[in-house]
């Protein structure tokens, strides 16, 4: 290279894996499993506020699907409509254009990184960046701050770094609607990682060779609350008639844990939170373990130990069904009764040996 010259980077051109426009609901989620998308990154990252790695898997694999923020279908697909207008409102602030291309996108090296960006946005300089489209309410707009500090909320970083090494591009912008006007909005810009990017490739290049295509279920490593939904969710009803699960040495230790803590939590302040989420995971851990069973059994130390989870079911009506009661049969509701359920979790000791 000649003294005083520039390199000029030369930049990937992805591929594209399908157009979106036309696509149904149902033909477009196919497409995805064809791969890890930008929503995807955080729940094999452990990051996801709303999904572990073992649903993404189940996902993949057309097992059952589960959507981000699901329980609050409402919340999700008021997003999807404001999408237009806060994309309206980020060009009003910036001055910026911004267009959308209906396609979604390979890497051009990693065709298992798949990419549908919500929008592009047309830079001054002639080159283009990516902007992510998200709404929030009122109060949640705080996860856009970390100690006074403006920030991107690690989940939502994840999916726009994922998109940025997809498309090879350098700037991901990020426009938050949490209001009602124009003024209540939040405007994010990251800039390219390749520190950040070459550890998340290689970790979701493990995810999909080793779990996805090996058929082989990761681990759970989320917090509790979340692994107890996912095995929940797969598992199904409590069956009292399973027998009981031996608890192997790993989760004898974890069970032991737990047990410490719980004793520790006795002595500690009132609602220490530290304690009480170690002994969710702990638990979580268990749980899913035992899935449809009720007990569990171990051995340490000469001292038997048995783990119940049991279902306890409450009778009651949900909305539908109250409507139809109140409609047709006012005096009567047994018929309508839905049944929830939900499971205590208790360890037991015995001190004699087995």
């Amino acid at each position: 290279m000649a003294e005083g010259s520039t390199a000029v980077k030369v930049r990937r051109q992805p591929l594209v894996l399908v157009e979106t426009a036309g696509l149904s609901e149902e033909e477009w989620l196919g497409y995805r499993r064809k791969g890890i998308g930008g929503s995807d990154v955080a729940a094999l990252l452990g990051i996801s506020p709303w999904r572990t790695a073992r649903d993404l898997y189940f996902d993949k694999l057309n097992i059952a699907a589960v959507e981000d923020n699901e329980g609050n279908w409402v919340a999700l697909e008021m997003g999807h409509l404001l999408e237009p207008l806060v994309a309206k409102i980020f060009e009003r602030k910036t001055g910026y254009k911004a267009y959308q291309i209906k396609k979604m996108f390979q890497h051009a090296e990693y065709p298992w990184m798949l990419a549908d960006v919500d929008y592009f946005v047309e830079l001054p300089d002639g080159t283009t960046a990516i902007l992510e489209i998200k709404t929030t309410n009122y109060n949640a707009r705080d996860n856009w701050w970390l100690d006074g500090k403006e920030m991107v909320p690690v989940y939502y970083e994840s999916q726009g770094r994922h998109y940025m090494a997809v498309m090879d591009l350098d700037r991901c912008f990020f426009c938050c609607l949490y209001g009602n006007n124009e003024d209540e909005v939040i405007i994010r810009e990251i800039r390219r990682d390749m520190a950040y990017e070459e550890e998340m490739i290689y970790l979701e290049q493990y995810f999909w060779a080793n779990h996805v295509l090996a058929q082989m279920p990761p681990p759970y490593t989320e917090d509790g609350d979340l692994v107890i939904e996912s095995v929940r969710r797969y598992t199904g009803p409590a069956d009292k008639e399973a027998p009981a699960v031996s608890l192997d040495l790993s989760l004898t230790a974890k069970l032991m844990r737990f047990l410490q803590l719980q004793e520790q939590k006795k002595g500690a302040e009132a609602g220490n939170k530290e304690i009480e989420e170690d002994m969710k995971r702990l638990k979580a851990a268990i749980i899913a373990k035992m899935g449809k069973s009720c007990q569990a059994i171990c051995q340490q130390d000469g001292v038997n130990y048995t783990v119940t989870y049991n279902p306890i079911r409450t009778p009651g009506i949900d909305k539908d069904n109250l409507k139809r009661l109140k409609l047709d049969y006012p005096d009567i509701y047994e018929q309508y009764v839905t049944v929830s359920e939900s499971r205590r979790f208790v360890v037991k000791c015995d001190s004699e040996a087995a």
